[in-house]
């Protein structure tokens, strides 16, 4: 039989390790050779005001060199001239009051003494001056020149507070962009930048969810409320059937106006970009003509002057504020002889909207509830037909949209005074 071939462990080779990456996958971490040669604000700081106060030096020290150079060539003149060999004659141009008092050496010595003298606090006095002169001509151009100085160095300061001003007025896409050199300034705009960013796009998230809930939560309840409709129109229907019907139709219309009130909170938390004039007068008005209705089935008397009075905003926000006002004054009333009053009024720089009426007696210590969301006179939610428990809440928001504020107090004898302030 011819041999078999004989299969042993071949001694093969391990596999070659793929080669390294000449890359690093990892991030490049931003290392400065020499941190402490960063030009920050303090270095500069330094440097810019070390370098002033050395010029400045200079200056002075220049300044004061040449008058004492200029009064020490005034100083050393000779005080006095002998004139004439046989006979002692002495003139002098310093000190003349003092030439004709000289007969003798001794006099001359005492006249040239008292002569120097005088030319030495002369010439103190004259340097004295002049150099109080030149320092107070050169703190006026240190002033000057340290003003603009600071002015340039802090000039990105005044560029991130209009910035953030923009961005309060609800413009999230502004950006600072700082340039320069790479000092905390530059540092603390480029952390600003990256916060509206985030900003930007957390309320971009948050428009996408509103238009979203809008139309996932109004679409069921829309067809709901049509299937309920077309059921009870149905004239075979049995009086339990069209019972629950109408049940489920209010349930279903209280949904809706939860749903609306909700998507106006969202909505009204930011502030109103695009105002229009708009007569608070004309809003007050419609509301009343809104809520009449419904004031006269319930026994409560409208009343109130509304003088004409023009504020900046948006007019359906407007007119919101006043009906949820209005609406409120109206269901939480009095059984009997109850009356709600709204007026308006110009006042200096702003306008005013005031609804009041007669109701329960409400605690000062409940008034901050009553604007808190699903928050009722010592109820916390549902239960209650008179609404969602979003209408202050809604106001608030709106009032707060438009820069305005608005403050309840109770009223002597039971119910509330809500007073609306809108900047005109």
């Amino acid at each position: 039989m011819p041999s078999l071939p004989s299969f042993s462990k071949a001694h093969t080779p391990p596999p070659a390790a793929p080669p390294k990456p000449t890359w690093d996958p990892r991030p490049p971490v931003n290392i400065r050779p020499f941190p402490w040669l960063r030009p920050t604000i303090r270095i500069r700081l330094t440097l810019l005001y070390g370098g002033m106060f050395l010029m400045a030096g200079i200056v002075l020290l220049t300044i004061i060199y040449m008058l004492a150079a200029n009064t020490l060539s005034v100083g050393n003149q000779l005080p006095f001239k002998i004139v004439g060999a046989s006979e002692l004659h002495v003139t002098s141009d310093t000190c003349p009051e003092l030439t004709p008092a000289v007969r003798n050496v001794a006099q001359l010595n005492s006249a040239v003494a008292e002569c120097l003298q005088h030319q030495r606090t002369f010439a103190l006095n004259t340097l004295l001056n002049r150099s109080l002169l030149a320092l107070l001509g050169l703190t006026v151009v240190a002033f000057a020149f340290g003003y603009a100085m600071a002015g340039r160095v802090l000039s990105p300061l005044g560029r991130i507070t209009r910035t953030a001003q923009r961005v309060a007025g609800s413009d999230l896409h502004r950006r600072i962009e700082l340039g320069g050199p790479d000092d905390e300034l530059k540092e603390l705009a480029d952390t600003f930048d990256e916060m509206l960013d985030r900003l930007d796009r957390a309320f971009d998230a948050q428009r996408r969810f509103v238009s979203n809930a809008s139309h996932e939560l109004r679409t069921p309840l829309a067809i709901n409320r049509t299937l309920l409709e077309v059921q009870l129109a149905d004239p075979d229907a049995s009086p339990e059937l069209t019972q629950l019907g109408k049940t489920l139709l209010a349930t279903n219309e209280r949904s809706e106006q939860l749903v609306e009130g909700l998507l106006l909170l969202a909505r009204s938390e930011n502030k109103v970009v695009a105002k229009k004039p708009v007569d608070l007068a004309e809003v007050a008005s419609q509301a009343v003509d809104q809520t009449r209705e419904e004031a006269h089935a319930k026994g409560v008397e409208l009343r109130g002057v509304r003088r004409q009075v023009f504020v900046q905003g948006n007019g359906v926000l407007l007119e919101r504020i006043a009906l949820n006002l209005v609406q409120n004054a109206v269901r939480y009333n009095v059984p009997q002889d109850g009356w709600v009053e709204v007026t308006t009024e110009p006042q200096p720089g702003c306008a005013v909207l005031v609804v009041s009426n007669t109701g329960p007696v409400v605690p000062a210590y409940e008034i901050e509830n009553l604007f808190e969301p699903f928050r009722r006179l010592r109820t916390e939610r549902t239960g209650s037909d008179k609404g969602v428990g979003l209408g202050l809440s809604i106001v608030r928001s709106v009032v707060r949209a438009h820069d305005g504020s608005i403050t309840a107090e109770p009223r002597e004898g039971g119910g509330l005074v809500m007073r609306v302030v809108l900047p005109l």
